[in-house]
Order: structure tokens, then C-alpha cells, then sequence
């Protein structure tokens, strides 16, 4: 309801909302359809929840789209050219964007929780990190300069 007046506009299958590495500034808000979020050409999530937004992290972190989203069937949304000016003077959309993302964060802690007590017993060096990823997830404060990715190269097996 809080989108009704900006723009809607439509995606065919196949349409393209947000490319990765790109910066548009642009929000969007799913009206109906279904998108994929495609990272590195892997397909990361699929969503067709009406209410759904796009976008929001590059703007949050002021930061190139993280990940393309691509219609997956003919998909209507309301389109925010100035996502920015938008969270900011809409308090009531923020709080949604803050407990999706809150949402996210506690099943990805979950997870690298779950694989942390899975792999407990095994003497595997990689494991390791995973308790260094939750200890750093739980204390980070501040949207700081991050350096994603890993030093291997990328399809080398770590060595023993």
C-alpha cells in the first residue's frame, strides 16, 4: 500500500530487474510473478511473495547489486527510481527491509551454526573457519569495508 503510487511495470520471463555488479538506485517491490536471484550465474533463491523488494542491500551498503534478479514468469512490480530518498522517509518500509534482513542473517547464523556442530569432530583445518565467520557475523557493528571471496583460486582444491 505504501508503493501504490510509484510506477508499475511488467517483466516477461526472462527480464532482467537488477543486474549484478551494476548500481541502479532503483527499488522495486513485487506486486505478483516470480523472480530468481542469480549470483555468479547460480541461482541463490526464488521468490514470489507480493511485497517482496529488490534492491535493498545495494542501496543499504551504497554498493553494486550483489546479484542479478531475473523474472522466472511474467512478474508486475512497483518501481522506485530513488531507493534511497524512499527508506529513508518511509520508516514503516525500513522496519519490514530490517526484519527480512534480520530474518536472513539468523538462517545464514543458523546454518554455519548447524555446520559448525555437524563437523565438530573432524580435523579438518576449513572447518575452522566457519567459527571464525559466526564470531565475526555476531559482533560486526558497523557497515565497514569487507573483502568477500576466498585466497584460493577459484575450482583449486585446498591442499592437506
Amino acid at each position: 500500500d505504501l508503493c501504490s503510487s510509484y510506477p508499475e511495470q511488467t517483466f516477461e520471463t526472462g527480464g532482467m530487474l537488477l543486474v549484478q555488479g551494476e548500481k541502479s538506485g532503483r527499488l522495486f517491490v513485487m506486486i505478483d510473478g516470480a523472480v530468481g536471484v542469480v549470483r555468479d550465474g547460480i541461482e541463490v533463491a526464488a521468490v514470489d511473495s507480493p511485497g517482496a523488494v529488490f534492491g535493498e542491500l545495494s542501496l543499504l551498503l551504497d554498493k553494486p547489486h550483489m546479484a542479478s534478479v531475473v523474472a522466472q514468469a511474467p512478474t508486475r512490480v512497483r518501481v522506485i527510481d530513488s531507493g534511497d530518498v524512499f527508506l529513508r522517509s518511509t520508516p514503516e518500509v525500513i522496519f519490514e527491509v530490517a526484519r527480512v534482513l534480520a530474518a536472513r542473517l539468523h538462517m545464514l547464523t543458523s546454518y554455519l551454526s548447524d555446520l559448525k556442530q555437524q563437523f565438530a569432530d573432524k580435523d579438518e583445518d576449513h572447518f575452522v573457519m566457519v567459527d571464525a565467520i559466526i564470531d565475526c557475523m555476531s559482533q560486526h557493528q558497523q557497515a565497514t569495508a569487507t573483502r568477500l571471496g576466498s585466497d584460493r583460486e577459484p575450482g583449486v582444491s585446498p591442499s592437506r
